[in-house]
């Protein structure tokens, strides 16, 4: 679940800090202003992982990763909105895209190392990989069940 957690969190900071430094956001890329932008979409993200018990199979692109996309970019917007932040239809589907590539789309990508690195220690479990949470625990030979 660790590595869901961070490699989830950074995706969202990502598209915020990328976000604001492209529109030259009042605040810049101070800490405060990426919080007060970062909030709802990390707010809306957890509330993914609790919607589909991402817990569980933190790795797997369902439920976890369409959990954490749709918290993130739905549950966000939501959340934006009652805050009195905006969301332009342009932010919306900017927004919906980029989270849904990157929060979507590491999963498979750590999937595909972890099989590669399940073919060199001679047939490992790879779903354990999904059921742990941790590839590195994968990678550095250590039991996962």
């Amino acid at each position: 679940m660790r590595l869901a957690v961070i490699l989830d969190c950074c995706c969202v900071l990502g598209f915020v800090i990328i976000g604001r430094a492209r529109h030259n956001a009042a605040g810049g890329e101070s800490l405060g202003g990426i919080a007060s932008t970062a909030w709802p979409f990390l707010a809306g993200l957890f509330g993914g992982w609790l919607g589909t018990r991402a817990w569980r199979r933190p790795l797997a692109l369902v439920p976890a990763g369409l959990g954490a996309w749709l918290g993130a970019a739905g549950l966000g917007m939501a959340l934006r909105v009652a805050a009195g932040q905006g969301t332009a239809p342009a932010f919306v589907l900017v927004a919906f895209a980029f989270l849904g590539l990157f929060l979507l789309g590491w999963r498979p990508m750590v999937r595909l190392v972890a099989s590669g690195a399940d073919r060199d220690r001679g047939g490992a479990d790879v779903e354990a990989v999904s059921d742990a949470g941790d590839l590195g625990e994968l990678i550095a030979g250590q039991d996962l069940d």
